[in-house]
């Protein structure tokens, strides 16, 4: 299925260009392409385009990485050099069609390469144009590159996260790239809906700085009202919550989180020692947390007795509770498969790549499961149906202001040849 046959979509007949690359900009598109949205990405063909097509170790076939995969289902592919001229008039002439224009470049570029509002409304008058930088296209930091990793550290994630006697620690996912993807598709559908209502677009901006900062939410109303610097906890634990955190098991590992004061007693009946509900020292939050070594050791020592999938069985569906898997295990796990959390996406020649669901669900629609592109491979198409025919469309080849589709080409050895290895 394809977002074009199916117009029960929430997004279908919404057009983006995309002017993206690597990881945020593309994760947050992805979110639009698998909602119905017609997203085209604009690949400079001179610089191999994408440069996530060529992110290792894992392959389906040449500029096919399983990472550029990941976050380009879905999607369409033209190619265009944006800093030629005849790149620049092709644009526009997608540009009146288009709801939208999405960038994640650095913050300097979008004026200078045409992709603001400004440079835009004389043509198209509502489109919204939404740009994902690092540090935003203002202040002193506007020109300099940055990544997640970065950010993490300078808004103090890695302060809080880890053991507190260990050096500082980054997030093992790049979180900051998801959610600034997330916060820049959710800017567009907003300005989308501003210019749908009044017939004006507009500029929208987010950066992986600001989204960082504002991750750190009530640490950092803490500190900014109370003055508190929220560090690290042992075992990942909440900093004012007990419990909530990691505890032994016979085996290994279990996560619990007693969020809520009726959780309490419920752990320590399952556990058998009813005794603990009548403690002084662990009656509330605020004991339980004065007394969080007390808690620790009572936990460890009482879940210690049973390996970890006979307190699952136990808990489960009673105690907020979750075992410690690998990613191996967290995709194996039956829940996931119940929930269609794995799927399979299809190239045109019949090869699949097994990729994580979208986690949004629409009830009674399945989402389209194209794999992404081929690089280039609807530039012909799209440049018909903006009115170019044969031979202007040759034309810009001959410039080198598009090229057309590559070659699929599967990936000979290896558990990524043609299929995807399982999760």
């Amino acid at each position: 299925m394809t977002a074009a046959s199916s117009p029960s979509l929430p997004l279908a007949g919404l057009r983006v260009l995309a002017v993206e690359q690597y990881g945020a900009g593309p994760f947050g598109t992805s979110y639009l392409a698998d909602l119905g949205a017609e997203v085209i990405k604009i690949e400079n063909h001179k610089d191999g385009g994408d440069v996530g097509r060529h992110v290792g170790p894992h392959f389906f076939g040449e500029d096919d990485s399983h990472f550029f995969q990941t976050f380009n289902r879905n999607k369409k592919s033209l190619t265009l050099d944006l800093k030629h001229p005849e790149g620049q008039a092709v644009f526009h002439r997608l540009v009146r069609t288009a709801d939208a224009v999405l960038d994640n470049l650095r913050g300097d570029l979008p004026a200078r390469l045409g992709l603001d509002h400004a440079s835009l409304k004389e043509i198209n008058p509502r489109i919204v144009c939404t740009h994902l930088s690092a540090y935003g296209r203002e202040g002193s930091r506007r020109a300099w590159p940055g990544y997640d990793y970065l950010m993490q550290a300078e808004a103090g994630h890695l302060t809080l996260t880890g053991e507190p006697e260990g050096p500082p620690v980054r997030y093992g996912l790049s979180i900051v790239d998801l959610m600034t993807g997330l916060a820049a598709a959710f800017a567009l559908l907003a300005g989308v809906t501003q210019a749908r209502a009044t017939g004006v677009g507009l500029d929208m901006d987010t950066s992986l700085f600001d989204v960082a900062l504002h991750n750190l939410n009530y640490p950092g109303t803490w500190y900014l009202n109370a003055g508190t610097v929220t560090g690290r906890t042992a075992r990942s634990g909440h900093p004012s919550l007990v419990p909530s955190q990691l505890y032994r098991t016979q085996d290994g590992w279990l996560f619990i989180m007693c969020n809520k004061e009726k959780f309490w007693p419920l752990l320590a009946r399952e556990l058998g020692h009813p005794e603990w509900i009548d403690d002084l020292e662990l009656a509330n939050f605020a004991q339980r947390l004065k007394h969080r070594d007390k808690v620790t050791r009572l936990l460890d020592d009482a879940l210690m007795a049973q390996p970890t999938a006979v307190w699952i069985e136990r808990l489960a569906g009673k105690v907020p509770v979750s075992p410690v898997f690998d990613v191996a295990q967290a995709l194996e796990n039956p829940f996931v498969h119940e929930r269609a959390g794995v799927l399979d996406y299809a190239y045109p020649d019949g090869r699949q790549a097994r990729m994580v669901a979208n986690p949004i669900r629409v009830q009674g629609v399945s989402l389209p499961q194209q794999a992404a592109p081929r690089m280039g491979e609807h530039t012909e198409a799209l440049l018909r149906e903006a009115g170019f025919d044969a031979a202007q469309i040759e034309r810009l080849q001959a410039l080198g202001v598009v090229a057309g589709a590559r070659a699929a080409t599967v990936a000979s050895a290896g558990p990524d040849a043609g299929h995807a290895a399982g999760p």
